[in-house]
C-alpha cells in the first residue's frame, strides 16, 4: 500500500525505514489519518521524519507523489541569500554613538544606568539617551543598541543584552510531551551500563535446568536478580528567554530522559544563559542549589548532560559580576564556573538547539573549547551518547 511513496520519500533523501513505514501502516489501519489527505499529511510526516531537517524534503516529496509537481528545493534566488545575509541591526546608530560602545563596559553600563533612573522623570519611546523603548539608547527595551541593559525580557531584540533588570517568570519543562519523543528515547536507550543488582526475583533459566538435572530430575528453581541499568544521569537545562523558541524541543528530551526506569538515577536542574554559583530545583529558581552541592551530591562517575543555546553577552560569560540580573552578583565568572562542572565529571557534554552554522565566532565558540558539544536533534543525541559510554575525541566544533 502506498509502496511507491515510500520510494519517493528515499528518492528525496528522507531516511525512512521499513521499520516506520510499516508502524505508519499499522496506524492507517486503526484510522489514526481522519480520512483525509491533512490527516495522513500529519500521521506520515510524524512517523517517517526523525529529524525537523527532512521537513522540507518530506513536503516536496508528498508535492510530487499527491500533486504531481516537480520541485527544486535549492531553487533559491541569489537576491533572497544576499539579503538575508546582509546585517543591518545597526544601521541607526551614529558614528558617534558607535564610538561610546566601544568605550561602554559592564561597570560603566551599570553606573549609568542607576544615573539615568535618578533624572528619568517620564516615559521615552525611540530615543537614544533615556530608559525607554525601540530606539539606540543602552536602556531599556525592544532597541538596537548592542551593548545594553534590558529593563524587562519581552522575547524581542537582539540577544545582546549585558544585562537585565526584571523578575523571573519561567516555568518547568513538561514531563508529558508523547508526540515526537520515541526517536529522543531510542538514542537515550543506548546509554546504559546493565548490571544485576537487588532482591532476587528474575527466574535464571539456565542455572534452573543445571540444578534440576543434578537434583536427579527434581524441579529446583533458582532466580537471580534483575538486570537494571546502572547508569546515574544529571541534566542541567537552560531556561527563559532566548531558549523559549526551542522549549518544546526541550520538553521532549525531557520527557523521555525522566521516564521512570530509564536510570539508575536521575536529577535535573535549572539555570538561565549561564551557571555561576548556583543551579536550580525549579524553574522559578526558588529552591536553589549551590556549586559545591551539585558536586557534593553527584559522584564523578554520573553523566552530565548540559542543554542551552550557549548564546549570552560576553561579559556576561567571561567577566566576574557579569550575571544576567542585575540584583545578583557571582564572584566567580560564568566560564570558570563551567570549566568547574566540566571537570568534575567525567563524561559531561553539552547539547545546543542552535543550528551549527551559528556556532562560529559567538560565545557558543567559547563553551564548546569547555564541553563536548552536540546539536539537539536526534543525531546529534545519538553522537553525544556514544561519547558518554566510551569516550574519544570531542567534536571538531569543540576542539
Amino acid at each position: 500500500m502506498l509502496i511507491d511513496f515510500f520510494f519517493e520519500l528515499r528518492r528525496h533523501k528522507v531516511p525512512v525505514t521499513a521499520h516506520e513505514w510499516g508502524d505508519l501502516m499499522r496506524a492507517l489501519a486503526l484510522g489514526l489519518h481522519d480520512s483525509s489527505v491533512d490527516g495522513f499529511y500529519r500521521l506520515a510526516r510524524t512517523l517517517c521524519v526523525k529529524d525537523v531537517a527532512h521537513y522540507d524534503a518530506f513536503d516536496l516529496a508528498f508535492a510530487a507523489y499527491f500533486g504531481g509537481l516537480a520541485l527544486d528545493a535549492a531553487a533559491v534566488t541569489e537576491q533572497v541569500l544576499a539579503w538575508l545575509r546582509d546585517p543591518r541591526a545597526l544601521d541607526a546608530l551614529t558614528p558617534e554613538q558607535r564610538r561610546l560602545v566601544d568605550r561602554l563596559d559592564l561597570a560603566g553600563l551599570r553606573e549609568l544606568f542607576e544615573r539615568r533612573l535618578r533624572e528619568q522623570t517620564e516615559r521615552h519611546d525611540g530615543g537614544n539617551r533615556w530608559i525607554g523603548t525601540g530606539g539606540t539608547s543602552p536602556f531599556g527595551d525592544r532597541g538596537a543598541h548592542p551593548t545594553g541593559l534590558r529593563v524587562r525580557d519581552s522575547g524581542a531584540g537582539g540577544r545582546s543584552a549585558m544585562q537585565l533588570a526584571y523578575e523571573r517568570r519561567f516555568r518547568d519543562y513538561r514531563r508529558d510531551i508523547v508526540l515526537d519523543v520515541r526517536q529522543i528515547d531510542l538514542a537515550l536507550r543506548r546509554l546504559r551500563t546493565l548490571g544485576r543488582e537487588g532482591a532476587d526475583d528474575e527466574l535464571d533459566i539456565d542455572a534452573t535446568v543445571d540444578e534440576t538435572c543434578r537434583n536427579a530430575g527434581d524441579l529446583e528453581l533458582v532466580f537471580r536478580p534483575p538486570k537494571r541499568n546502572r547508569v546515574k544521569l544529571v541534566l542541567l537545562m537552560d531556561v527563559g528567554g532566548s531558549m523559549d523558541p526551542h522549549a518544546h524541543l526541550v520538553e521532549r528530551l525531557f520527557t523521555a530522559a525522566s521516564r521512570a526506569g530509564r536510570f539508575a538515577q536521575f536529577r535535573h536542574y535549572y539555570f538561565h544563559n549561564c551557571v555561576y554559583d548556583a543551579v536550580y530545583e525549579d524553574a522559578s529558581f526558588r529552591r536553589e542549589v549551590s556549586v559545591d552541592d551539585l558536586l557534593g551530591h553527584h559522584g564523578r562517575d554520573e553523566k552530565l548532560v548540559v542543554v542551552g543555546d550557549a548564546l549570552m553577552h560576553p561579559a556576561e560569560l567571561m567577566d566576574p559580576g557579569g550575571a544576567l540580573y542585575y540584583f545578583r552578583y557571582n564572584p566567580t565568572s560564568g566560564i570558570d564556573s563551567l570549566r568547574r562542572i566540566e571537570h568534575h565529571f567525567r563524561r559531561a557534554v553539552w547539547l545546543n538547539p542552535e543550528p551549527e552554522r551559528y556556532w562560529r565566532r559567538t560565545t557558543i565558540e567559547t563553551i564548546a573549547a569547555v564541553f563536548a558539544m552536540f546539536p539537539l536533534t536526534v543525531d546529534g543525541i545519538d553522537r553525544a551518547v556514544r561519547y558518554l559510554i566510551a569516550g574519544g575525541l570531542r567534536p571538531a566544533a569543540a576542539r
